[in-house]
């Protein structure tokens, strides 16, 4: 579904991402864990199309997207929930849906999609009038979500769609991960939340100042001592 191969990103003369490759099979989650300062959300903005890197390839479903333009690579089934939710503050959530399916053409697709997206968060349909900028942390995570789900895509990038969040509300979006998964969609997932990312995760990459240091299972990785002391608590 997704694969990079050697992926270097550059900030000036700062290299950010150091030749990592890494890939998602169709139907997986994976997870890239770290530190803050480590690379992850670079990552999936290069991936993303957002930013440029200085060398290395990004496939999609076998195709070369390295160089095509975000906006393209929403249309061919990749999209992100960024970090920090990044909702539009002054639309309404019912605004904030419709612009994730800006690419798409099928009206009553959209419809259906829309009606799914109210399923799948209650609390949506009930502010579906409200500004988004009025909306508690989690209603606006969940929000950002189901905008990207607007999308229809294959693969959804999330970025630590846990921050800032109560432990309550942290478990709810693990679930709802889970259920986009069994529902068909496979998830690039970046997340400080160590433990909970493992435990969703069918593979997962340690990724530490720009280079990938250890890989595995999700429960493998969960059950290193290395990673125990650096993102568990011991």
């Amino acid at each position: 579904m997704l694969k990079v191969e050697n992926l270097v990103v550059k900030y000036g003369m700062i290299e950010a991402i150091k030749g990592i490759s890494f890939e998602v099979r169709d139907g997986e989650i994976v997870t890239l864990i770290g530190a803050n300062g480590a690379g992850k959300t670079t990552t999936m903005h290069t991936i993303s199309g957002l930013i440029r890197p200085a060398s290395g390839t990004i496939y999609m479903d076998g195709q070369d997207i390295t160089k095509v333009p975000s906006h393209r690579i929403v249309s061919m089934g990749l999209a992100q929930v960024p970090e920090r939710r990044r909702v539009f503050a002054q639309q309404t959530v019912e605004e904030n849906l419709i612009l994730g399916a800006f690419t798409r053409k099928d009206t009553e697709g959209i419809k259906e999609d829309m009606k799914k997206v109210f399923e799948r968060f209650p609390r949506l349909e009930e502010r579906r009038k409200q500004l988004a900028g009025t909306l508690s942390g989690g209603e606006q995570q969940m929000l950002a979500m189901g905008r990207a789900l607007m999308a229809r895509p294959k693969i959804l990038l999330m970025d630590e769609p846990s921050m800032g969040l109560s432990p309550l509300l942290v478990r709810e979006i693990f679930r709802i991960i889970e259920d986009i998964h069994k529902n068909g969609t496979t998830v690039l997932l970046v997340e400080q939340n160590a433990r909970m990312a493992l435990a969703v995760a069918d593979r997962a990459y340690v990724l530490e100042t720009g280079k990938i240091t250890l890989e595995g299972t999700g429960s493998e990785l969960a059950k290193s001592e290395k990673v125990r002391k650096a993102y568990l608590g011991g």
